[in-house]
Order: C-alpha cells, then structure tokens, then sequence
C-alpha cells in the first residue's frame, strides 16, 4: 500500500495526532505503521496539514498560509552540512518559529563583509507602506546597504550556504544587507513581510512575492547590548560573531509571532547582514 488517499476518517485521525501534541515525526512513523510508504506519507502529511491551514484561514478571514522554510525538526540533528560548512543549532522554537545557529560564517568571512560594505554605508531607510518607497524614519537608527544577489564571490559563496542551511531556492532571496549599529541605536519592534493590504505593497510584492523568513547573521560581538528580540515569545538572541537566527512566517499577520526587534546597542557597535527570503523568485 504505497500511496492510500486521504478519506475524511484519515484527515480525522491526522489532525487528532497533531492536536494532541504529536511531533510530525511521530505522525508519520504511526502511519508507516498503518502501511504507508514513507515518503507517500510525508507528502500526504503536508498536504493534509496545508489544507487544514487554508481551510482555517478560510473560515477565520485570515491570510492563508504560505510554504515556508524549515531547516531543523524538533529533537533533529544538532549538526547540518550546509553545503562548504557544518553549522550547529543552539536553539530552536516552533511559535514563533525561530532556530539559533552557531558557527554559520567564519571571523574572515564577517570581517570581509564589514569591509567591502563600510564606505558604502548610509542611514538604513524604512519601506513607506503607503507609497511603497523606502525613506528613513525614527524606528530605525542604523546605517546601511544592499549587496545585489551574487555581486561577489564572497556574497555568492554565503547565499549558497544559506540557501543550503535552511533548503530554500537560490534565486528567491534577496541580496545581502549590511548594517551598522552604533552606541543606542536599535530597530524597534516590526514585521519583516510586507502588509499586502497597504498601497505601497504592490510594488515590491511584484518582485518575488511575499518574504517568509528572515535570517540575521551577527558580524561583530558586541560590548553590551544589540540583541535580537521575539516580543511576544520573550525571547531574545545575543549577537555573537558568526552565529545567525533564522525566523519564518507562513502568512503576513501577527499570528505568526515573528514580531522582533534590534534591541539597542548599549557599548561597542553591532554588525549584521540579513538575508531575507521570498515565496518565489527575486529580481
């Protein structure tokens, strides 16, 4: 019985697991179990949830859900090959969902960056929901710039990486953006997806779609300070030289969670590139 359909007593039965707790991993050995092929069930079980979703969202008047990546299961390996480097997990929270990943570029690699972007730094501007154009504003006070996807070797050879980290395409994420943050500067509490009932969404939607996760590389260690902030969740990661945290968010509402900040830098300065992802293809 390699690939039984989902009737409405399996689609019962699926939901039950999840609702009562189970991991996605005990929802699918139990259906090995039951005579499913492993990887018939690992589609079914995406499709049977992905429905659900949509149908909730349906019924809620909500946004409907988007794939998203996820690069680490609960209870999984504590080591993933990204492709030209191994990179641990430190933490890894479901809601919001957010992994912490020690070691993801080396001192040389930050280094590097903070170089070849120093000169080209200027105040980091906001994107003006209205009129869909950036422009500086008060939430955030650091200073930066965009590297265009591949604009190097270095660049090329991260976004590889990346892409491999967290199994996303390539050619759907953004360009690198570098930021400095000096002595009290921060970037307060905000979403990274773009509200597609604003104006000025229109826009930027057109160019890839939606974004559905963020990753933050930490360039620097900070004296004090600087910590990337989950308000909802109570959580927060220190900056640390090479680490990087990764958050996703499956539809643009604050049901996701992903609500975040750059706490301010107390003493010293931070360093950071972010790279964020889309549902499809950037350009």
């Amino acid at each position: 019985m390699d690939s039984p359909g989902i009737d409405a007593g399996l689609m019962q039965w699926l939901l039950e697991r999840v609702r009562s707790g189970a991991s996605p991993e005990a929802v699918l050995a139990a259906m090995v179990e039951r005579g499913w092929d492993g990887d018939a069930a690992a589609a079914a079980l995406e499709s049977a949830m992905r429905g659900h979703l949509s149908d909730h969202a349906r019924e809620h008047g909500l946004p409907a859900p988007e794939r998203v990546p996820c690069p680490v299961e609960m209870n999984g390996a504590s080591v993933i090959d990204a492709g030209d480097r191994r990179v641990t997990v430190l933490a890894n929270m479901l809601h919001p969902r957010v992994v912490v990943f020690g070691g993801v570029l080396a001192d040389d690699e930050c280094d590097a960056l903070v170089a070849m972007g120093r000169e080209r730094l200027r105040p980091s501007p906001v994107l003006d929901m209205e009129t869909g154009v950036d422009a500086v504003h008060a939430s955030r006070t650091s200073d930066g710039m965009f590297f265009r996807r591949g604009e190097n070797a270095l660049c090329e050879r991260i976004e590889r990486r990346l892409a491999a980290l967290v199994e996303w395409p390539l050619e759907n994420g953004e360009g690198l953006q570098l930021l400095r943050y000096g002595p009290g500067a921060e970037y307060r509490p905000h979403y990274d997806y773009f509200d597609p009932s604003r104006p000025g969404a229109a826009k930027t939607l057109a160019r890839g779609g939606q974004r559905v996760a963020s990753i933050v590389m930490y360039l620097n260690t900070p004296e004090r300070g600087g910590a990337t902030t989950f308000p909802d969740a109570r959580f927060e990661v220190a900056a640390v030289k090479g680490n990087a945290v990764f958050f996703a968010y499956d539809r643009p509402h604050p049901m996701t969670g992903s609500l975040h900040a750059g706490a301010p830098v107390v003493a010293g300065e931070k360093w950071v590139a972010t790279k964020w992802l889309r549902v499809g293809r950037y350009d």
